[in-house]
Formats: C-alpha cells, structure tokens, sequence
C-alpha cells in the first residue's frame, strides 16, 4: 500500500480553514442547478428522524455509459447556489396514534420538492421517505399504519415515482452503511482511476477466488456520535470472519456480475451511547449511588444547595440540579477531567476480550497505521464548537484543552460566551456539559473503540469539501445503482445504430452496383437470345424451300418465280 500525503478539505470555521488552503484547489465550483438541462435527473429522500423530518433533493446528469461508474448524484442548488433543503417537527412518530394525520405532516416538504424540481421531471424522480431511530421505538403495527397513509395519500397528491418500497424505517446497519457510502463518494474513494495522491489497496473479493485481486482506493472510516447512540462503520476484508448483523456485504455497481464495486463493511450502532443519553445514564448513576450512600451513612450529599454533590464532569463552580421522582438533587462542578474520564470508564461495558468495543461486541482489526477515520457529530461538536480544534485530531492536544476548559470557573466561561468567543451555534447548553461530553468522546474513541492515543488519521469534520454529508446521499446511491443501465443500454443502441448506418450505406452502395450489373446483364443476355432466336427461324425457313438457292427473300421473288414458269 502506498500512502497520500493529501487529506481532503473539511468544513472548518474561518481560523481553521485557513490551514486548509492546501487543498482549495481540490474544492470544485459549487453553482445552481440548471433546471432547464433535459439531461438533468432528479432524487428526493426524506430523512424521517426524531426529532423532526428532512428532505434533501439530489440531481445527476446523464450516466456516461461506462458500466463502472456510478451515477455522478449531487444535492441540488437553488438559484441562490443554497442547498434544497427543509425541515420541519416534530419527528414522524408523534403521529403514532393518529397516522392519518402523517401525509398532512410531511406535505409541506413535498410541496417545497415539487416547486424545484422541473414539472415535466415528476413522474419519473423517485421519491424515498425512510424513518429511523424516532419510528424504530414504536410498536410495527404502529409504524406500518403510518407507512400505509404516506403509500396511500402521496400518490394521489404528487407525481413523483414512489412504490411501496420507498417508504420503509431502516435499520441502525443501514443507516450506517448508507453513512459510509456517502462520506466514501464525496471523498472519491469509488473512482477506481490511477491517482498518486490517494492511497490504494490490493482488495480480494468474496466469490472470485479465480480472479485476480482488484487496486482500487482506500475508503475511509466513520465514527458517529449523535445524542442518543453512537456508531462505527469501516471496510473489512474478506479474510476477516464477522458476525452477519455486524457485516454489510454490498455491490454499488449497476451490473451484478462486475466486482469492482463489490464492498464489505463493518457496522456497528450502540444505543445509550450518544451525548445525551450517555449524560442520563451517568446522572441516574450518580442519583441512585448518592441517595443510597446517604441512607446507609446518614450523609445529606445532595439534598440541598450547601451540600451538593461534587461532579468532576462539570466545568469548576457551576451548579445544577437532577431531578427524578420527585426528588432533587443539587450539583457543583469540580471541573476535573482526568477523574471525570475514569468516573465514565465502567460505562464502556468492555470485557478482558482483546477484540470488543463498547458492551463487549466484537470489533474487527483495524490497521491504525494504514486507516483513516472521519468523525461526524458530537465527534465535531466536542473538538470545535468550544475548543475550536475540529479537523485534525490530536489526542495530546485535545486532553490539554479539555483539561484547561474543565478547570476553568464557569463565570469566566459565561463571560467569554458573552463576548462571543465560541462558535457561533455554541449555546449555554453547550458550555455546561462541554467537559463531560469531551470526556465521555475521548474515553468512547481510546477505550470503547481501542484507537491508540497516538493515531493521527481521525479528522473531525460537519462538511467535507463543503458539502455536509448526510446518511441520505448514500441512501440515494445505493437505491439507484441499477439507473446506469438505462443510459448505457441506450448508449449502447446508438453506437450500434451509428455503425450500422455507416456499414448500410456501405452495403446499400455495393447492392445496388450488383443490381443493376445484374439487370445489365439480364437484358444483354436476351437480346443475345433474340438474335439467336432470329437466326434459327431464317435457317428453318430455308430449309423448307431447297431451289430457292440463294433464295427469294421475300413474297416478290416468289412472283417472279411463278411468272417465268407461265412463259
């Protein structure tokens, strides 16, 4: 394997970006979609999550016709170069004891759908509306009554191509597939072309043990983060023995019996783990531990303002209050981050199993030397909103400033909010559990995930390119992979076509010289035939009459012979 020097642009705010000016070139112009282009073809997917619905509408021009490509899909821009994009709450699954209100809900983002894409491009732009984590909860009687309304009412409203298997709720596995694809197309990793600034690897694919191994470009790892679970996603060999609801094997590619897009990858989504649910689990550890303390030593920890309960995973000095059950409790930050890391550590549920990650699954090798891993979400949110260090990750770097922020007193902390020195959607929220979720990242990305401290490939990024990655543009990628087809099936026709009216003019220019050399030589050969013909009735003639010697020729020697008979 050789190495790229070269990482891509990420969607930095200003004073990081400015290291990143190594790689504008790389970035492309970014303009408003020509809705007048024929050739353009539009995608709508709309993300039904929990807390609210997304819809994001794609374009793509015209498949070249090389059947190893994939479709060239991008987010569509308005004629302000914006990204068509709408969002509207709550999520999909407040309506689980009223679906026939669902249709209602999401006709707002259809309506907004149908105003960009072209009239006359409706009825064959494929509409995918996909729930996940939200509608997962909820019982399947509940979730198929809302997916029948959706079948029912939208084709009776819209035009847009939408069968029974564009509304479904995916899997934690797909939707961390979906992930991986799109991160791995933006980057370029499925252009299998020769190009000296990314690495490649040697790929055996599963089922062509006859063939010889396929060069093709590294992909890239995700790390995932969100509030309530966190995920792992990243190619394995197919050396490598994993479990099947650990493994996703897949062909990108629209020709089934082509391997080159052939991809075999590890997902794993662990529910509890995100920020937020990983805060109420610790805090309804502390609650329940505290209050017990307290009835077996008769202490007061927590019961009132001036004996709180000391929390290392608060910033210094801040206060705050749990509430459960009726009950209070009342909190004080001490702003330790070392005592904060090793308080979240039994939360790992790893195992003395080499290799396990978070609640003792299994984890697949990864090559840390020969690996690359983007970090979405929280991962970002953590390095960048306050500390301001997204992009590249840097353990030694990053726990130094983790430790600094935690041990700083939260009025100083309020001061610089005030004065605007974080991010700009950095809120208060923000601030009071920043030192608990960088601890909680660290220990998930070192200890849960086994990364060494030492790695220096994870890049922490909210764009690539300047494009926000979403899990919806690999959806798009993967559920119209076989659309090439078309195109190249036509392509296809009218090379043939281009070639067979060249050969026909051909042919037709010889068939007609030979018709009318035949024809030629028809009437010259009846003419012959004639002329004999003629002949023969002269020699026949003759014959008939010996003593005309050399013979009257005609009626008037014959009167001639008569009148010298008489005299």
């Amino acid at each position: 394997m050789r190495s790229a020097p070269g990482s891509p642009p990420l969607g930095l705010p200003a004073p990081s970006r400015a290291l990143q000016n190594g790689y504008l070139a790389r970035v492309t112009d970014i303009e408003a979609t020509d809705t007048n282009n024929p050739n353009v073809n539009y995608g709508i997917v709309v993300d039904c999550g929990s807390s609210g619905s997304r819809i994001f509408v794609y374009c793509w021009p015209r498949h070249n016709g090389n059947p190893h490509d994939l479709l060239d899909i991008r987010q569509m821009r308005d004629k302000n170069r914006k990204p068509v994009v709408m969002k509207i709450k709550p999520g999909i699954s407040e309506f689980a004891t009223s679906p026939e209100k669902v249709s209602d809900y999401i006709s707002p983002l259809l309506n907004f759908a149908a105003e960009h894409v072209p009239r006359t491009k409706h009825k064959e732009t494929p509409l995918y509306i996909l729930c996940t984590a939200g509608m997962r909860v909820l019982p399947e009687s509940q979730q198929k009554a809302i997916l029948e309304d959706l079948l029912t009412d939208i084709p009776v409203h819209f035009d847009f191509l939408f069968s029974d298997s564009h509304a479904e709720v995916i899997s934690g596995k797909q939707e961390g597939v979906y992930a991986w694809i799109g991160i791995n197309f933006v980057l370029g990793r499925f252009e299998h072309i020769e190009d000296d600034d990314e690495a490649v690897v040697e790929v055996n694919i599963p089922g062509s043990e006859s063939r010889e191994a396929i060069l093709r470009k590294r992909t890239a790892g995700i790390l995932d983060m969100g509030g309530v679970s966190t995920q792992i996603a990243y190619e394995v060999p197919k050396t490598e023995e994993v479990a099947k609801n650990l493994l996703a094997e897949f062909n990108l590619g629209c020709d089934v019996h082509q391997t080159e897009h052939v991809y075999r990858v590890y997902v794993a989504t662990f529910l509890g783990f995100g920020g937020n649910a990983a805060r109420q689990r610790y805090e309804d550890k502390i609650f329940a531990n505290t209050f017990q303390k307290n009835r077996l030593l008769g202490k007061q920890t927590g019961l009132a303002p001036d004996t709180p309960y000391l929390d290392p995973c608060l910033p210094l000095d801040i206060k705050d209050e749990i509430q459960q059950n009726g009950q209070t409790m009342y909190l004080r930050g001490t702003g330790d981050f070392d005592l904060c890391r090793e308080t979240l550590q039994p939360f790992m549920n790893k195992t003395n199993e080499t290799q396990t990650s978070l609640n003792g699954v299994y984890q697949p090798p990864i090559h840390f030397q020969n690996s690359e891993f983007y970090g979405f979400s929280e991962f970002y949110y953590c390095t960048e909103d306050v500390l301001r260090m997204g992009g590249d990750y840097n353990a030694v770097a990053f726990t130094k400033a983790a430790k600094d922020y935690c041990a700083t007193k939260w009025s100083i902390l309020r001061e610089r909010f005030d004065r605007g020195l974080y991010a700009s959607h950095a809120d208060l929220h923000r601030l009071k559990y920043q030192c608990f979720k960088s601890a909680w990242m660290f220990e998930v990305f070192h200890r849960g995930f086994s990364f060494p401290v030492n790695y220096k490939t994870l890049k922490t990024a909210l764009q690539v390119y300047d494009k926000e990655v979403q899990w919806t543009l690999g959806a798009i990628l993967y559920r119209t992979r076989f659309l090439p087809l078309r195109d190249i099936q036509q392509e296809a026709f009218r090379a043939s076509h281009a070639h067979w009216r060249g050969f026909s003019f051909v042919y037709n220019h010889y068939l007609f010289s030979g018709c009318f050399l035949v024809v030629l030589l028809s009437i010259l050969l009846y003419l012959l035939r004639l002329r004999r013909i003629h002949r023969r009735m002269l020699r026949s003639w003759g014959s008939r009459h010996p003593l005309a010697g050399g013979g009257p020729s005609g009626p008037e020697d014959c009167g001639n012979l008569v009148n010298r008979k008489r005299s």
